[in-house]
């Protein structure tokens, strides 16, 4: 069993005390902390909490707590994460890890350097059908991944201090590009190093100084490319999907609105439909059991067994740290509307095979394989050494 501390209690700490509090079930939330009294006690009574309190450091530094979550708003992870670290306290951090890249980094050297347990939070590297696919391309069945394609859309966050630039450290980007980013990271390979990102952001339709719709690319070291969609302008409730292809193959992912379950109803449902649902009435997509489709029951099962077995998790700080690199470089390449290069104190991953595509026979490189019709086999191949390029 694990003792935690839940640090916030509002959406994303009520998603992690049911996915806590489920599968694994023998673990404890042993105190939680809110800003506000009623949120608290709300949250205690629904989760039979023993204790509660509107004091952060009471809730880190309590001796029978094992491990921090922090599910708090942007602005807060950096003081939680040193103070749990300095009381020795595993440290588990909900996304993105810092407003900015230097904050992430200030976490990740605290943890570090007080030699605690620390796992970042990204729950939608963990959904059932991620897991699945990453299986599938970890065991070459698309060969060599060339493009991920991520996209996280819904009508704009929850709670206020997500559209308070100051308070979240952005937009759209740092809120949901950071899910898209280490999406693309996964399939790609997190060996692989981000060089440089291009992005389009902009303030389509709220009056807040953040964007909220951006497009971004981002090159890494072996050509791959990754592709984040986001927005809150877009309307229809939540859209998660994903695409991977490789040079063997293709993916397609669609983790939210077409999740196997339609509903039509004239008169309206009273019951609650689905995260971000714009309706209770016409057409709507329930989702069966949204902590499992987002990830947090597979998540919370790997942090906790890789805390107890004394072993690093899936997802770090330092994961948490690259992202939020990248989205610092998304943020300068709408400005300079150029590339712009990912800057990164330190990179700990050996880089992977970066070998070519293509297939030789002989003097020919294959650049294509097709089955004609009457089943015969053509091939489109280049002469090596010439560079004509001819069918056989």
């Amino acid at each position: 069993m694990v003792r935690l501390a839940m640090l916030g209690c509002g959406l994303i700490g009520d998603f992690y005390a049911q996915a806590l509090l489920g599968q694994r079930s023998r673990d404890q939330i042993r105190i939680a902390y809110s800003r506000t009294q009623e949120r608290l006690d709300q949250f205690t009574s629904k989760w039979n909490v023993p204790e509660g309190t509107t004091e952060l450091l009471r809730a880190i530094e309590h001796p029978e707590v094992d491990a921090v979550v922090i599910a708090t708003p942007n602005h807060m992870h950096l003081q939680a994460a040193i103070a749990a670290a300095q009381a020795g306290k595993a440290v588990l951090c909900t996304k993105p890890l810092g407003r900015n890249a230097q904050e992430a980094y200030a976490m990740l050297q605290a943890v570090e350097q007080a030699g605690v347990f620390h796992g970042y939070l990204e729950d939608l590297v963990y959904t059932p059908k991620t897991l699945k696919a990453l299986g599938s391309v970890q065991e070459g069945s698309l060969g060599k991944v060339l493009w991920v394609r991520s996209r996280e859309t819904h009508p704009g966050p929850h709670s206020s201090w997500f559209w308070n630039r100051e308070l979240a450290g952005g937009g759209a980007i740092v809120d949901m590009g950071c899910h898209c980013i280490e999406i693309a990271r996964s399939f790609i390979g997190k060996n692989i190093r981000p060089i440089e990102v291009v992005c389009w952001g902009a303030t389509q339709v709220h009056p807040i100084d953040s964007e909220d719709h951006a497009i971004g690319l981002v090159r890494y070291e072996n050509g791959a490319i990754g592709q984040f969609e986001v927005s809150w302008s877009f309307r229809g409730g939540m859209d998660l999907r994903d695409e991977i292809v490789g040079t063997e193959g293709t993916i397609w992912l669609n983790h939210w609105l077409r999740t196997g379950i339609e509903m039509f109803s004239s008169v309206g449902s009273q019951a609650y439909v689905a995260e971000k649902s714009e309706s209770s009435k016409g057409w709507m997509f329930p989702v069966g059991n949204e902590a499992s489709a987002l990830g947090y029951l597979d998540m919370f099962e790997d942090m906790l067994n890789a805390f107890e077995a004394g072993r690093s998790p899936r997802e770090t700080f330092f994961d948490g740290y690259v992202v939020n690199s990248i989205v610092d470089a998304a943020y300068r390449s709408i400005e300079s509307k150029r590339w712009e290069p990912i800057e990164l104190v330190r990179w700990e991953h050996v880089q992977g095979d970066q070998d070519s595509n293509s297939k030789q026979e002989g003097d020919f490189e294959i650049i294509k394989r097709e089955l004609l019709p009457d089943g015969t086999e053509r091939r489109i191949v280049k002469n090596r050494k010439t560079g004509q390029i001819e069918n056989r």
